[in-house]
Formats: C-alpha cells, structure tokens, sequence
C-alpha cells in the first residue's frame, strides 16, 4: 500500500516539485491550495486549504482520510516571503506572516495528529528556510516566523515520541520559484531612512532567488526523509556557502558574523 502524503501549498514551487516527485515515486499525494479550481491539470489532487483558516484545514484533512482513509506524511510547505524595514512594515503584514508560516502549520499539525496517534505512526516535515537560523537584514519577520518554526518542531519531536510519530525541519536555501512574486514587499519610499540600503538588499534578495537551485533537490531531500527510519532533527538544503553560513553562526563571535552578514548584503 503506497505511503498518503499531505503537502500544505503544493500547487506551485517547491511544493509542486516534492508531489510531482512522490507522485511519480508511487506515493498517493494530495496538494493544497487556496484556490484549487485553478490547478485541474495537476498531476496530483489539490485539495482546497487555507492555512489561515482553520475550517478549510479540517475540511482537507476530513477530505484526505476519506478518499485515502489515513495520512502518513504531512509537509508543511505553505509559507510567503516578506521583507522591508521593520520599522516599517505595518503591524497587520507581520501578524499576517506569521498566520501563514507559524500559527499555519500549528493548526494543520493540530489537525493531522489524531489520524496518526490512531495509526500509531506518522512523519511530519515543516518546511522552515535557513534564513531562520540568522537574523537576515530586511528579512527580519521572515527569519522571525521560520525560526520560531524550527524551535516549535524541536518540542513537538519530544512530545510525539511516546505515539510513533516523527517530526522533522528542513530548511532550504535559495531556489528558483515564484516565492519572491507572491511575498510582502514594504515599498522603498522616497522619504525613508533605509531608502538606500533597503533598495540594494531587496535587489540581492531577488537575485538570489532568479539564481536558485532547482527545487527538484527539494523533492529528492524529502524522498530521503520519509524512506529513513530515524529522522534527525534539522535538515538543510541548498548552496554550500548557504549551508556553511549556518555553521559559521555557530562558532564565530557574535559581532564577526553580524560583520560578515552586513558586507554580505553591503550595508
């Protein structure tokens, strides 16, 4: 019987590329999408689902197990970008993102878990961003909600242990979707203190972004997940120096690495 996988924001980018992947894999793969009338020719099913909104993720999940009568792999890919000038971005866009990227995937676990305590087994994957591992310059709410996502998972492996059910993050680095397209983007205004150093941040942000790897290295990550019996903690995927920045955090002063990140974005 093959595996029934749930992806949260699979109708585009990386969470297309992971179901078209599994599905290809012979996995039963259900997508997500807020809109799904608009995804007919998916190679997968896509299930209506707003992450904001907690009747649509009972509706899917009710959905799922109905067609499927279990789910034995949840990824928690559904996310949107922000960036700006804290100081600048309004109250509402920050309560907004962490709607989607933290308190998202908290209803959509919530949700999910009583189907696999009665399977007594399950794995979960929150798609979190290396950007959560660092405060990244105008990139603050974006780090902020991802980071809180992979402390949250740190918990919830913990709390999970005793009913079969694995946890896990992957952060990915850089790759080339249409995240940038679909992300808050506080204006440069003419008026402001960070005009100039916030315009040439946000050009190197999307310059990253056109210059991403391919996400099928996301698929090909998440395939050796669910295959390995013992989930570690903490997965990260993309450039090499994307990674090693990780590691840098971990063993240079402080004020080094806050150096290396403001040369990195020329501030």
């Amino acid at each position: 019987m093959s595996k029934v996988v749930l992806i949260t924001g699979g109708s585009s980018g990386i969470g297309k590329s992971i179901g078209e992947f599994l599905t290809d894999k012979g996995f039963t793969v259900y997508g997500t999408s807020r809109s799904p009338e608009k995804y007919t020719s998916s190679q997968f099913p896509i299930v209506g689902l707003d992450v904001a909104k907690p009747k649509t993720i009972h509706s899917a999940v009710a959905h799922v197990v109905e067609k499927s009568g279990r789910i034995d792999v949840l990824i928690n890919n559904a996310g949107v970008g922000i960036t700006g000038p804290i100081e600048e971005i309004p109250e509402v866009e920050i309560k907004n993102n962490f709607e989607t990227n933290f308190f998202g995937p908290i209803n959509v676990i919530k949700t999910v878990l009583p189907h696999m305590r009665k399977q007594h087994s399950g794995l979960i994957i929150n798609v979190t961003s290396i950007a959560g591992y660092m405060g990244l310059p105008y990139r603050g709410i974006y780090s902020a909600s991802k980071g809180a996502l992979e402390l949250l998972t740190e918990a919830f492996r913990m709390e999970l242990k005793p009913f079969n059910i694995k946890m896990t993050n992957v952060a990915p680095g850089d790759f080339a979707t249409n995240i940038a397209a679909g992300r808050y983007h506080a204006p440069v205004l003419d008026d402001s203190p960070y005009k100039e150093t916030y315009g040439k941040s946000l050009e190197l942000m999307n310059e990253h972004v056109d210059a991403g790897k391919d996400p099928l290295e996301m698929a090909k990550a998440v395939l050796a997940i669910i295959n390995t019996s013992k989930p570690k903690v903490h997965y990260k995927v993309g450039e090499f120096m994307q990674k090693f920045s990780i590691v840098l955090k971990r063993i240079l002063p402080d004020k080094v690495y806050e150096k290396m990140l403001m040369n990195h974005y020329k501030l």
